[in-house]
């Protein structure tokens, strides 16, 4: 058994509960991870000690919820998977009036009716410290054959809190598992409790199925048991919508590998969401143009943005994300034709999407591409447009690089203000172009006095000097911009 890879620290938990005369037993993603050989993300003991034993146990410890966890805290400990281990006692509970949270928690003392309350069966596996592994369900079994199941009538599992129907279809996903058969057809038969679940609830799954490596499979699951329309129903809609002859699938199709491909980039949420989503007004702006011989999508990203933001305020999303998937829906149909783009245009689109958010533009624009079914690699308009982009956002080369501005100079020269205080820093900025070393407030500030001390003509001369070598640098800069994207 591979029990050796529990941690000291998280043994050291489980043999001082022993020591103390309880039962203790690793449970839940813990076991599965580790008979998954996986390094566990987190780690859970369950025990038939009760709570303020626990308490009395271990001198780091936190309590406050309904359930009887007890946090026991390893101090010191860098890996933040053991630094907090939650012990909780076995318990029974009943009632879920509110399809969630159970109405009455029992504490027990048998491990057998705590593994009966557990979700799924691969995680209703009990190990010792020996290694020894308690399976009342056959979730071993489960695991070998990359299956997820309830426990027990799945009707009542999700009945009984009907955040697991999301939480399967994520594990599925994460996992690359697939839903037994009865147990989907459950989720899907109860599929409408999930209107009581709070929207945090169901987007933080919801969220988690876009993070994993495989969202494509979760999104055709959650539309196999009909539960897209408790999180963004304006999905479903691009189901059979075709579209032009640039793209090879319908929208719905377009969205799947869209972010689909996202996350095989390892992109953030945000692009992945707005890859989900940056068609999702194709089907409400399609028209058919006789003139076109074909279906336009006019003003689709107008469209579009709008529903975003309809689906981020029901799932409670931060207004900062919402914000920016807004913007990136909004403006991922930016113009970019080689021939025509000019360097303006360019700086309106950063404005338009903001600094920050640029480069994550460029990723859903590439997310969009592929998801049409063209080939993968970046064609030239598009190397151009990051050329345009990197030299739109590079800070110009000005006397404002400087450690010393024209105010210091006045105060340091005793000089008025006038064309002689910009000759002195472009002056010196001559020299730093020469010497970046010598961009120091000593060395400026030491040099800013013997220039004063220069006619304001020969200042001038120099001045201009720099000029010509600030305009140089300008070009030198820029041309190896282009030549890093191979365009002229």
């Amino acid at each position: 058994m591979p029990f050796n890879k529990i941690p000291k620290e998280v043994m050291n938990i489980a043999e001082k509960l022993e020591n103390a005369g309880f039962e203790a037993y690793f449970v839940g993603g813990c076991v599965r991870d580790i008979l998954s050989e996986k390094k566990p993300k987190d780690w859970d003991i369950t025990t038939n000690a009760k709570p303020e034993d626990i308490e009395n146990l271990f001198e780091n410890t936190y309590y406050n919820n309904d359930f009887g966890t007890v946090g026991v805290v390893n101090e010191d400990v860098e890996d933040e998977t053991i630094k907090t281990v939650e012990v909780t006692p076995y318990r029974k509970e009943s009632g879920y009036s509110d399809s969630r949270r159970p109405d009455s928690v029992k504490f027990s003392n048998s491990l057998k009716e705590d593994l009966a309350r557990r979700d799924f069966t691969i995680n209703a596996l009990a190990m010792d410290k020996k290694g020894e592994i308690t399976d009342l369900y056959e979730g071993e079994k489960d695991l070998r054959n990359k299956l997820l199941r309830a426990v027990g009538e799945a009707k009542d599992r999700f009945t009984e809190d009907a955040l697991r129907m999301m939480r399967a279809i994520r594990l599925a996903t994460e996992l690359n598992f697939n839903i037994e058969e009865d147990t989907k057809k459950a989720i899907k038969e109860n599929i409408p409790i999930l209107e009581k679940i709070a929207k945090e609830r169901i987007r933080d799954e919801f969220v988690k199925i876009l993070m994993s490596e495989r969202p494509k499979k979760g999104l055709e699951m959650l539309f196999e048991v009909d539960a897209l329309k408790y999180i963004a129903p304006e999905l479903q809609e691009g189901m059979g919508i075709g579209q032009n002859q640039a793209h090879s699938y319908d929208v719905w199709e377009h969205h799947l590998r869209s972010v689909q491909h996202a996350a095989d980039k390892n992109w953030s949420l945000e692009v992945r969401m707005t890859a989900l989503l940056h068609d999702i007004g194709k089907p409400k702006s399609r028209r058919f143009s006789k003139e076109k011989n074909d279906y336009t999508f006019y003003g689709h990203e107008v469209v579009s943005a709008r529903i975003v933001k309809k689906i981020m305020k029901s799932l409670n999303f931060s207004k900062e994300f919402t914000d920016n998937v807004y913007k990136l829906t909004r403006w991922h149909m930016f113009f970019s034709d080689p021939d025509l783009i000019t360097l303006s245009a360019v700086r309106r689109m950063i404005r338009n999407v903001g600094r920050e958010n640029i480069w994550e533009l460029m990723r859903v624009r590439i997310c969009d591409r592929v998801g049409t079914g063209r080939p993968k690699e970046q064609p030239f308009r598009f190397r151009k447009y990051k050329s345009m982009i990197e030299e739109a956002l590079r800070d110009p080369i000005s006397v404002k690089m400087l450690k010393i501005d024209g105010g210091r100079v006045m105060e340091i020269t005793k000089e008025k203000p006038g064309p002689k205080i910009g000759y002195i820093l472009h002056a010196l900025l001559e020299e730093v172009l020469d010497d970046p070393n010598k961009n120091t407030e000593e060395y400026l500030e030491k040099r800013a006095i013997e220039l004063s001390e220069l006619s304001e003509e020969e200042l001038k001369k120099l001045g201009e000097e720099g000029k010509q070598k600030i305009e140089q640098a300008e070009e030198e800069e820029v041309k190896g911009l282009r030549d890093r994207y191979h365009v002229k």
